[in-house]
């Protein structure tokens, strides 16, 4: 049922005063007439305020409505409760009444991509529902700055996805439908837009649960392992892990010069490509960097078979010659990412590498037990960054 407000409440639920309101009235952008107003009103004002600060002037947006050109409709749709307002507490009444430090509290919207808040601003209602996840993590005794940590990776993963989702919905269903001449009740077609939305979420929600139970599953193993040794019963092995890097030699500026369309569908391809064979042999692309990619391995073994297959299907993907360097041992996980060591030695690996070449370390040859491939010395080489010599090895495919 919508919930019917009065100009005061929804004025304050927007963040505005009620005189703006009495405005958007006037010129036709809220409904007029009306003894009280509601959610999609407050949403209205909310998209009116937008579009207001992205330099749409309030008085075409109103003559605009009142043509027929464009409408607000749309918004009473249940796809849109999303668009919320703000509550009626400040971040550090709420911190005050929770426990929650304030600074925290104001990670959530900067999370989101948003500018910093001050102590005195108003919560938005949606990162009021954030809260009881802070409360328990800090009554538990979670570490403030680890609870940081995730609520920014969630805050970056989760722009990503939805800075994709809006491209997919530009190109899919506003693009064509005004190429076809479709007015706004077509193109937001609220009845598509409430089926689709929930089906969204169910299926970011189901990949998600998938991957939690693939790192909730590697949590276990490694728990129940180390405490199987401390009690004597069983010796953990040493197998460390593996980080990759592949680079491809000119790849940004083959994509600028191939044109948008075709560069996105070859950087799909590519994605596509090392996404299925780094998963395919135990491991993970971590992130792209320039003209390359970081991959993690639980073991080096079935890392180099992986490199040494995207070694070969990249150039026959039309893309130039890549290099690539792997090298084995502890790393730091942290914020999505690892670090360490290993992980800058990689690095400098691959930028020594020759194109076509997969350069490894003595510690991932000898951690290596791959029967169908074989690893030729190239001797101590000096890498930039790294102190000392480094015993370097070529890997490439035997004849088993």
């Amino acid at each position: 049922m919508t919930e019917q407000l009065t100009l005061d409440q929804a004025a304050e639920r927007a963040g505005v005063e009620a005189s703006y309101l009495l405005r958007l009235e006037e010129l036709g952008i809220l409904p007029q007439e009306r003894d009280t107003l509601t959610d999609g009103d407050v949403r209205r004002a909310l998209t009116a305020r937008s579009l207001e600060g992205a330099g749409v002037p309030l008085d075409v947006l109103g003559d605009a409505i009142r043509r027929g050109a464009i409408n607000l409709n749309f918004l009473d749709s249940a796809a849109y409760e999303r668009f919320v307002g703000l509550c009626d507490e400040t971040f550090r009444q709420v911190s005050d009444r929770t426990g929650v430090p304030v600074e925290l509290l104001m990670v959530v919207r900067e999370s989101i991509g948003m500018a910093q808040p001050s102590p005195d601003d108003r919560m938005r209602e949606d990162e009021l529902e954030v809260l009881p996840f802070l409360e328990l993590q800090i009554a538990s005794g979670f570490r403030p700055a680890a609870i940081e940590r995730l609520l920014r990776v969630t805050g970056d993963a989760t722009r990503r996805i939805s800075e994709q989702e809006a491209a997919w919905w530009r190109s899919e269903v506003i693009e064509p439908a005004i190429a076809a001449g479709q007015g706004t009740d077509e193109i937001a077609d609220p009845e598509f837009s409430n089926k689709i939305a929930p089906m969204t979420e169910r299926a970011m929600v189901s990949i998600y649960h998938a991957q939690q139970a693939r790192e909730w599953t590697a949590n276990i193993i490694g728990g129940f392992e180390q405490l199987l040794a401390d009690a004597g019963i069983h010796s953990r092995l040493e197998e460390p892990p593996a980080i990759c890097f592949l680079d491809i030699t000119g790849y940004t500026r083959l994509t600028q010069e191939m044109g948008d369309d075709a560069a996105a569908e070859l950087a799909a391809n590519v994605a596509r490509l090392v996404q299925r064979n780094s998963v395919q042999h135990g491991g993970k692309p971590i992130k792209w960097l320039g003209d390359g990619v970081m991959f993690y391995f639980d073991h080096p073994g079935p890392g180099v078979r992986a490199a040494l297959q995207m070694a070969d299907a990249i150039p026959a993907a039309g893309l130039p010659p890549v290099h690539v360097g792997m090298s084995c041992g502890p790393v730091l996980f942290q914020e999505g990412d690892y670090f360490g060591q290993t992980v800058n030695l990689s690095a400098r690996i691959a930028d020594y590498a020759r194109p076509g070449e997969v350069l490894v370390t003595r510690t991932v040859v000898d951690a290596s037990e791959e029967k169908d491939i074989d690893f030729r010395e190239i001797g101590p080489v000096d890498l930039k960054g790294v102190a000392g010599s480094t015993e370097l090895f070529l890997a490439h495919s035997g004849a088993g």
